[in-house]
């Protein structure tokens, strides 16, 4: 018997006769042959040293020296040392749980700072504690609008990035709600076809700034023309651009949600990363994950406490406001710390310098014959170019000259096979932007 599975033979065979099913290889017939294991019979275990050895090799045959111009939601920001410093604090990291108040002051105000952060940085009344991600925080943002309104018709812009698109149809799959998706139109959200789906069946709108596609827009009018109708509108927003931008609250939008992995987040290989959600003060009730909140103690002293729990999985089960209870409090601790390290002029002198040396990227691409760089909508530190040839291929060949070029986006968009996103941040220096540049024009020859 295996040491680490405790059931028995009976215990499988009990098992698999209560479910219907005949033998341990027949629950995975739906996985296609190519996919599925091939063989349960795993070696024996090796010694610490093998193991570290093993992934030592392994990791050193990664592209660890690639100079990347790939975002697509993720992007390579520095990372102060003292973010790392600070958070590896044994009172940080090792924290007690904030649901007993008591023994976790500390934490407390720590996510209490990094929800005032946020709120700064929005401009909007309230926010939670974090979620898992940005993707499944624009989810949220779409139950919250489903809840207030109590209507089914989800109007969604075509620049909201496909990979938060795609989640969310997984996760609403079984859910009877009815999607629209609308195009875009040079880069940005097509007015006349929004307006057209928006009537009093539609519970929320749901928009991204900048979009997918490195567009940065002013949603006012569209958020009025919703608000007409009593919808509620929800936007995605990058948040170092707010350092530069509108913010969601002076657009008059209702739920703002984000990726924080660009608050100071190593990229670390996909995760783990930080969903951050703000909204309105009248909506907070319907608002999921842990809300932080600052009193008094008996004797009259300021203190912190986790507020509105009847809202978690925990205490209402089935009628809570979230089923992914996850928050990565410690993520966002480190976020916090980065908004303080930067505060308001570091926060703009940040985006101003994404959006410089993206501005000065462009303008090398442009001087390659070949290439249409996209001009027609204003952009902030990403942009899209379309190549003489296929973009996957062109960054298949950029990686032995040591960049990531970017993100093909046929990947997504039939027909856009020849467009390709590029992505500069403060960390790209114009050796490394002209480099790139002579890279590319030497594998479009």
């Amino acid at each position: 018997m295996n040491p680490y599975i405790p059931n028995t033979d009976n215990d499988v065979r009990t098992m698999l006769e209560t479910i219907g099913v005949k033998s341990i290889d027949a629950l995975f017939v739906d996985i296609k042959p190519e996919h599925a294991p091939k063989s349960f019979d795993l070696p024996s275990g090796k010694s610490e040293f093998e193991v570290m050895e093993r992934l030592r090799l392994m990791a050193s045959r990664n592209a660890g020296t690639l100079v990347p111009f790939i975002g697509g939601g993720y992007y390579d920001h520095y990372v102060p040392a003292a973010c790392g410093a600070l958070i590896s604090r044994g009172e940080f990291y090792t924290a007690y749980t904030p649901y007993q108040p008591e023994c976790a002051q500390g934490t407390l105000q720590a996510l209490f700072e990094y929800q005032s952060g946020i709120c700064a940085l929005t401009g909007m009344d309230v926010s939670n504690a974090s979620l898992y991600d940005g993707g499944t925080a624009l989810y949220e943002a779409m139950m919250m609008g489903i809840r207030i309104t109590g209507r089914k018709k989800v109007v969604m812009d075509g620049g909201v990035s496909p990979i938060y698109r795609k989640l969310i149809r997984s996760y609403t799959h079984n859910l009877h709600f009815e999607f629209v998706e609308t195009p875009v139109v040079h880069g940005q959200s097509d007015r006349k076809a929004m307006t057209a789906f928006l009537d009093k069946d539609t519970a929320v709108v749901m928009l991204q700034n900048p979009n997918f596609f490195g567009t940065i827009d002013d949603f006012s009018d569209i958020v009025a023309k919703a608000h007409e109708l009593g919808i509620i509108v929800a936007a995605s927003v990058y948040p170092v651009s707010l350092g530069l931008l509108k913010t969601p609250a002076e657009m008059g939008i209702d739920i703002v949600t984000g990726e924080g992995q660009s608050l100071g987040l190593p990229l670390n290989f996909g995760g783990p990363y930080l969903g951050f959600m703000a909204t309105r003060r009248k909506f907070i009730r319907q608002m999921p994950g842990r809300i932080v909140g600052e009193t008094v103690d008996a004797q009259g002293r300021r203190c912190f406490v986790n507020t509105l729990q009847a809202r978690e999985q925990h205490i209402r089960r089935e009628k809570a406001t979230s089923n992914i209870c996850t928050n990565v409090a410690l993520c966002a601790m480190q976020a916090s710390v980065f908004m303080s390290l930067m505060g308001r002029r570091g926060f703009r002198e940040l985006a101003q310098l994404n959006l410089d040396k993206a501005e000065f990227a462009r303008q090398e691409l442009a001087k390659i014959p070949g290439v249409e760089v996209k001009r027609s909508s204003p952009t902030f530190n990403e942009f899209t170019v379309r190549l003489p040839k296929n973009a996957a291929d062109v960054v298949e060949a950029m990686i032995p000259r040591g960049f990531a070029a970017g993100f093909p986006l046929g990947r997504y968009y039939p027909g856009m096979e020849n467009y390709l996103l590029v992505a500069v941040t403060e960390k790209r220096t114009k050796d490394e932007i002209v480099a790139f540049a002579k890279a590319l024009a030497e594998v479009l020859r």
